[in-house]
């Protein structure tokens, strides 16, 4: 099953940060940065979200409508002439979504973490939502995934590490949606799942570019 790592350091990783990058004015590094932090925050969220019926139910009807991963299809056309509003305005309903009232501290704890101002950070939350459920779609549609269990397993298997870890991971993410949090939560969070995947040295920015 791919994980974030998987996808962060494929050649359709690299589209995506240049693409955001691209469109939100913002260098390629930090925005590969927030990226990686920000990815395992989403899942993770989600699969708090899933794992009570009603929101596992909203997710899948997400999943299997307008986020059924054709999104990632023509990534040279979203990114080409800029993204449009519609995209971002859907990104911001993922959010608001997801993250709930805790979005505010989400995105003010990836700004301390950066150094990048939250506005910015929020401009990057919201073009890559869109592509994070879409991502998701497509490997519900691969996996074949259709109940509740099997949502929830395939976003800790996106997310990666063994049961233990997913559970230490799972937990610091509650702690930051909660409230309690900072930026060296996001720290925290975003090391166990891009560690869990790396069979090399250089972590994810080295692998992203070539350093």
């Amino acid at each position: 099953m791919a994980g974030l790592l998987d996808l962060l350091n494929s050649d359709l990783g690299k589209q995506i940060i240049s693409g955001v990058s691209n469109d939100t004015h913002q260098p390629e590094n930090k925005t590969a940065e927030v990226v990686s932090m920000a990815l395992p925050l989403l899942m993770g969220a989600m699969k708090r979200n899933a794992s009570k019926p009603e929101g596992a139910a909203g997710l899948m009807n997400a999943l299997n409508s307008k986020h059924d991963g054709s999104i990632l299809d023509n990534l040279g056309g979203l990114f080409g002439g800029g993204v449009n509003e519609e995209v971002k305005v859907d990104g911001l309903g993922i959010l608001g979504h997801v993250l709930g009232g805790s979005q505010d501290n989400v995105v003010g704890a990836l700004s301390k973490k950066s150094g990048m101002d939250s506005g910015s950070v929020m401009q990057i939350l919201s073009v890559i939502a869109p592509i994070v459920l879409g991502y998701l779609g497509k490997q519900t549609k691969q996996q074949n995934v259709q109940s509740q269990s099997g949502l929830d397993g395939l976003l800790g298997g996106m997310l990666g590490g063994g049961r233990k870890q997913q559970k230490k991971q799972q937990s610091l993410i509650e702690t930051l949606l909660d409230g309690d949090g900072d930026g060296s939560v996001v720290d925290d969070i975003a090391g166990m799942v891009l560690n869990s995947g790396s069979k090399k040295g250089g972590g994810l920015l080295g692998g992203l570019f070539g350093r």
